[in-house]
């Protein structure tokens, strides 16, 4: 039976608008021109720094795909507990998630030069610069993924053997399990270049600033090349690798449980626009996400304020038409219940919009709170910490909050805010099909939205490149102004892609379930066999039977032992990360302290500092430190369920949830916040630049680097790597457990 129907061509057409207006974004920024021969030298620098660490990391992550997926091929072909589609899913999500990367940071080691040159015509001219190359990254992401999408749908539906609705489930969660490559290549991402950019920010900034008093970006700094290197290959390439996966990952986790729901009914029709209903919002999202980054603008002499709502017009216009289109598609597509549908779907992007907001009043230094973190600089660097992580914590609520009303809102909606029935069966599978496309919803502006936060490692490196070129103080101010906002808008880029991790990895958990049956199926499983003693076929079982025969309940010791270690691992990892920023950065601190020491001429601007030893050391410590967290982060799933079954699976990524998502957020708050109240002494205010308000906030700036850039950032990736290698291992699961 053909699963394709003629709108879904709508989805890959999208796909290649998308990466067509990408290569005109970076044709564009191309033509501009790099300015005066210091500015180039310094950006070539940079570029094959980045180049060096992402080629470097590349060939120690393929010989983690190739060992992993010869154990998917053991599983699929040897023991016959695995879809034989698994392995070649996982290789190509990793190589998309890569090359969505790989994209991003060519285009942002190439912006920033020219942005710096841009701004020194206007404040507008670079913003407009800066801005556009990061929709390359955002462009580049919604683009591949659903290419990728597009043709596993487009393949699956040619080979997949089977009848009727049963190959819609098949294929749905056969599509899922790419995730896991796309999860496991953004988790090293994001880890290992989080370790490479802080070990150089830190030794950049204890040594410069606070002991030698030089100011940031100054050439004469030994690590101010490794630090503008660490801006590409964390905050680009990683945060692309990162939403390229939650992306994918709602689209399909939607796609998986819309199949599910109508299934069981036996509506091939209805189960076929279910799957198709995210994959055309996330297809008319890219459209209108290009029209928002056209609006982006700014006049000279613009406030923060001011600077934050250019931004916020390109993301809000984009937002709201997206909103209106919705129920155009779904209507159009005749969806049952199209209009609830269309309002989980408006529920997904409203939440996204308040975390967004949330997360700029808390990290912004236009507002009160990051303010009172700048002001308490006046007691010294321990009241700056302690205001920072008070902060941070308060932050948590509104994202919790928000999420827990969408979830409830979306789920209603689905299910025509039918109350009284709120758990049956079908309304379960329906009221998580809406919490999905919810997800969907907040993502559907990833276009526009991950271009505000890739803008922000772009105008670090301008001003980076201005400053070590010697640009003057007109051209240092305006790009002071464009890192500022860059600084809030990727604070914000991070709130929204942790609150995008919560939704996705929601439904992720009810698509767990679905993977559960499939699991059965592979291995010869026809009846499930009740508690109660009734007899169940394994095709025809609801998620609360599975529930009910799993004994997923808060009384089984399993889940109980599950959800602990899942609150346990966000912990734990984030300690594991943490202690490798410092340990890296150390060694930086040591090399930068030899070099002032030992090379003599460079604080008098006399004699060249070693760049290349610093970005060696950053590199050789990011490599070396990103292994162990990521490969716990893939083991642990395994483990759980080979000794407690399914239900401590579902207690793991239950603990891993609830804790990532919160320790997330405190985290990345309070590492933006730090950051601001750093740049808003530096505009003037409790005594300026060179104050001992200025070493305070430094102090804090420092400690906050590896919560907002390594930990909390990768904390997202965890919660979802978690689901995804649950998912895929979910037939080993069944087929083999302890307990």
């Amino acid at each position: 039976m053909d699963c394709i129907i003629p709108i879904f061509w709508i989805v890959p057409l999208a796909a290649v608008v998308a990466l067509a207006f990408a290569f005109y974004f970076y044709r564009n920024m191309k033509r501009e021109s790099e300015g005066t021969e210091r500015m180039r030298t310094i950006a070539a620098h940079v570029r094959s720094g980045a180049m060096a660490y992402l080629r470097q990391q590349y060939r120690v992550v393929i010989v983690v795909f190739v060992v992993i997926a010869i154990f998917f091929a053991f599983l699929a072909y040897g023991l016959g507990v695995q879809n034989r589609w698994v392995p070649f899913a996982f290789l190509t999500g990793g190589f998309f998630s890569a090359l969505a990367g790989y994209f991003g940071m060519k285009t942002a080691t190439y912006a920033s030069s020219r942005t710096a040159n841009a701004a020194r015509q206007s404040l507008d001219r670079g913003l407009k610069v800066a801005f556009r190359s990061g929709a390359v990254m955002g462009l580049v992401v919604v683009g591949l993924g659903l290419l990728d999408i597009s043709l596993w749908y487009v393949i699956l539906d040619r080979f997949v053997d089977a009848d009727g609705a049963q190959k819609l489930v098949v294929m749905t969660t056969t599509m899922l399990t790419f995730g896991m490559g796309a999860s496991t290549q953004a988790l090293f991402a994001r880890v290992g270049g989080g370790i490479y950019t802080k070990a150089a920010d830190v030794g950049a900034d204890l040594v410069g600033k606070v002991e030698a008093g030089i100011p940031e970006d100054d050439p004469r700094n030994p690590a101010t090349i490794a630090d503008n290197v660490g801006d590409n290959v964390g905050d680009v390439a990683g945060m692309g690798a990162d939403l390229y996966e939650s992306y994918c990952g709602s689209i399909l986790a939607t796609a998986a449980l819309g199949a599910a729901a109508f299934a069981r009914v036996g509506d091939f029709e209805m189960q076929t626009k279910a799957v198709m209903a995210p994959m055309l919002i996330a297809a008319v999202g890219i459209v209108l996400s290009i029209a928002g980054i056209f609006l982006v603008r700014t006049r000279e002499g613009a406030t923060m304020r001011q600077l934050l709502r250019s931004l916020g017009i390109g993301v809000n216009t984009s937002a709201a038409l997206i909103a209106a289109a919705t129920f155009v598609i779904l209507y159009a597509l005749g969806l049952q219940n199209w209009l609830g549908i269309s309002f989980s779907v408006i529920t997904g992007l409203v939440a996204g919009i308040i975390i967004g907001q949330a997360t700029e009043y808390y990290t912004s230094h236009s507002y009160r709170p990051t303010q009172r973190i700048a002001e308490s600089a006046k007691t010294g660097p321990a009241t700056v910490i302690i205001s920072g992580v008070g902060l941070g914590m308060i932050s948590t609520a509104i994202p919790v909050i928000t999420i827990g009303v969408a979830i409830i809102l979306s789920y209603l909606c689905a299910i025509g805010f039918d109350i009284s029935h709120m758990l049956s069966a079908e309304n379960l599978s329906l009221g998580l099909y809406g919490i999905g496309i919810a997800a969907v919803g907040m993502l559907s502006t990833l276009g526009i939205t991950l271009a505000t936060d890739a803008y922000g490692p772009i105008a670090d490196n301008a001003g980076g490149n201005a400053e070590m070129s010697g640009l003057g103080e007109e051209v240092r101010r305006r790009t002071d102004a464009l890192d500022a906002l860059g600084n809030t808008t990727a604070a914000t880029g991070k709130g929204f892609a942790i609150g995008s991790a919560a939704l996705t990895a929601l439904a992720l958990l009810a698509s767990y379930i679905e993977e559960i049956k499939i699991g059965l199926q592979h291995i010869g499983e026809k009846v499930l066999v009740m508690p109660s003693g009734a007899e169940i076929n394994v095709a025809d079982a609801s998620i609360l039977d599975f529930m009910d025969y799993y004994q997923i309940n808060l009384m089984n010791p399993t889940l109980l032992v599950g959800v602990f270690i899942g609150a346990m691992m966000s912990f734990l990892f984030c300690g594991l990360t943490m202690n490798a920023v410092g340990r890296a950065a150390q060694s930086m601190v040591e090399e930068v302290r030899r070099q002032f020491r030992e090379v003599k001429g460079i604080l008098e601007g006399k004699a060249t500092p070693d760049y290349a030893r610093c970005v060696e050391i950053s590199t050789r410590g990011a490599q070396r430190e990103m292994l162990m967290p990521s490969l716990i982060a893939i083991i642990v799933p395994v483990v759980m369920g080979l000794v407690f079954g399914v239900a401590g699976v579902m207690g793991l990524l239950v603990g891993g949830l609830g804790s990532g998502f919160v320790l997330a957020i405190f985290m990345a708050n309070s590492g933006g916040a730090w950051d601001n109240a750093k740049k808003f002494v530096e505009e003037g205010n409790f005594g300026g630049k060179g104050s001992e308000c200025h070493r305070a906030t430094v102090v804090g700036d420092t400690v906050g680097d590896p919560f907002k850039d390594t930990s909390g950032p990768s904390l997202n990736i965890l919660i979802k790597l978690m689901s995804m290698v649950s998912i895929v291992m979910a037939g080993l699961t069944v087929a083999h457990h302890l307990f």
